[in-house]
């Protein structure tokens, strides 16, 4: 009969601005409230238009709050360090104070060896304005939260908000954690966690074959080896107005097989109106692509471009086998050339 709220349970941020946290007064307008929620998709600034079906809400009670702040773990890739961050300026608009407002933001990159110690987080804890207890009650939070994020291989660890109520308790009143992809084989417990309703059918087939796969709202199928030149790439498509209808890293040491999985997959996506391929062949053989790309193409005869650029490690044999395979593919020698060259058959296919 108290006051509570409901929060949509979707993979992605943003939920309070697009309508995914409501505010109920009673048992009557939480059922209705409930099935309104139920019926839609959420769309925020992280989901794409097609936006995440809510199939699970959170019930939670009404807290008073007098002051909301932001407390957060993250590695930070540019230092290789996990980094706390933390503002007296949490809720909704905290992007917006990162933006407008740095200074606001307080950070504190970590010593691995070291680790946090009380009078970091003592430290942070006053930076944020808090006083008396609160600083004891805050400190201690922050080294719990390390304590997670270490133990459980966690890549992201948010608490927004987090609050002082009227009567002067932290609360941490949403909190979302991500976790590391590379240490899943060391916690087999965390896939009975995984929601699948949140995921694309095309994500939950490449999880099937340890596919790091991310479906976009773009029309050019990506198929890279590495994250760090799967982003490149896929920045420098929407720099030439192609934009990626897909993340997909087949890793470093992928098999022919897998290849083949990766491929499918791309052209299962019915968006996809062409496919460029972006290889470094270091532990990747560019032979093993090649052919995995044939034995993809076996049964289902692609009619739209693919542009394949590749380098390193049996090179000549890989665009040998693309070469006798029959399949009409362009390829390339560096990563800019392929790019325009996919974006310029898409232009003469879009115009045809």
């Amino acid at each position: 009969g108290c006051d509570c709220v409901l929060k949509a349970q979707v993979y992605a941020g943003g939920r309070g601005k697009a309508g995914g946290i409501k505010t109920v007064r009673d048992a009557t307008q939480a059922c209705d409230t409930a099935k309104d929620l139920f019926k839609k998709r959420l769309v925020t600034v992280q989901t794409g238009t097609k936006g995440l079906a809510v199939k699970r809400l959170l019930v939670e009670e009404i807290i008073d709050v007098e002051k909301e702040y932001y407390v957060s773990l993250t590695l930070d890739r540019r230092t290789s360090r996990y980094c706390l961050i933390a503002s007296a300026q949490g809720g909704m608009d905290i992007e917006e104070v990162a933006r407008t407002s740095p200074e606001k933001i307080h950070t504190l990159y970590i010593d691995p060896i070291v680790g946090i110690k009380p009078y970091h987080a003592r430290g942070i804890s006053s930076a944020l304005g808090l006083k008396g207890k609160l600083i004891e009650d805050c400190a201690r939070l922050i080294q719990n939260l390390y304590n997670v994020l270490l133990e459980k291989d966690c890549s992201l660890l948010e608490i927004n908000p987090l609050v002082v109520s009227r009567d002067q308790r932290l609360i941490a009143m949403d909190c979302k954690i991500n976790f590391d992809d590379n240490a899943l084989f060391r916690h087999s417990d965390y896939e009975k966690m995984v929601d699948l309703s949140q995921l694309d059918p095309l994500e939950i087939e490449a999880r099937k074959f340890d596919l790091a796969y991310i479906k976009l709202d773009g029309n050019i199928g990506c198929m890279v080896n590495g994250a760090g030149l799967a982003m490149a790439t896929l920045d420098i498509l929407m720099e030439y107005g192609a934009p990626p209808a897909n993340f997909l890293d087949v890793g470093g040491g992928a098999s022919r097989e897998k290849v083949a999985a990766a491929f499918r997959i791309i052209l299962s996506d019915k968006k996809v109106r062409g496919i460029f391929v972006n290889i470094f062949g270091g532990i990747m053989r560019c032979d093993v692509i090649a052919q995995g790309i044939i034995d993809a193409t076996k049964d289902i005869a692609p009619h739209i471009p693919i542009v394949v650029r590749m380098d390193g490690s049996n090179l000549d044999e890989g665009i040998k086998l693309l070469a006798q395979s029959g399949l009409n593919v362009e390829t390339v020698d560096n990563l800019k050339s392929g790019v325009q060259k996919i974006a310029q058959m898409m232009s003469k296919k879009q115009k045809s």
